[in-house]
C-alpha cells in the first residue's frame, strides 16, 4: 500500500499549474493595482474603508465599509475613471458594493 503525502506548495506555484487558477490571481493582481493607482485620489479617512473588488470584463467593483463610504466614493467616480483609463486601464464603469462584515451583521435570535 502507498502512502500519499500531501505537502504544501506555495501559492503563486498552484495557480501556476492550474489555468483558472491562474486567472483568479492574475484578475486579483489587476484589482489591487488599480486600487493602488487611484489610492491617491480618494479621501485619506475613506482609504481604510475602501477595498479591491471583482473585475468583469472592463466593468470593476470597489467593496466599501457603509452606506456613507459609498455615497462620497460615488462623488468621485467620474474622477477615479478618468484617472484609470489615463493610465491604461479600459474602464466603462466602476461600481460600488457595500460590503457588510461579519463582526458588523445583528446577533440572530
Amino acid at each position: 500500500m502507498t502512502t500519499r503525502r500531501h505537502l504544501p506548495i506555495p501559492l503563486l506555484q498552484a495557480t501556476q499549474g492550474t489555468p483558472a487558477l491562474a486567472r483568479l490571481m492574475e484578475l486579483s493582481q489587476d484589482s489591487s493595482a488599480r486600487l493602488k493607482a487611484i489610492e491617491s485620489l480618494i479621501p485619506s479617512s475613506l482609504r481604510p474603508s475602501v477595498q479591491a473588488g471583482p473585475i468583469d470584463g472592463s466593468n470593476w467593483c470597489l467593496l466599501v465599509d457603509n452606506n456613507a463610504v459609498a455615497a462620497k466614493i460615488r462623488q468621485i467616480l467620474p474622477a477615479l475613471e478618468s484617472h484609470l483609463r489615463v493610465k491604461g486601464w479600459e474602464i466603462t464603469s466602476i461600481r460600488i458594493k457595500v460590503q457588510i462584515s461579519r463582526d458588523r451583521r445583528p446577533a440572530a435570535t
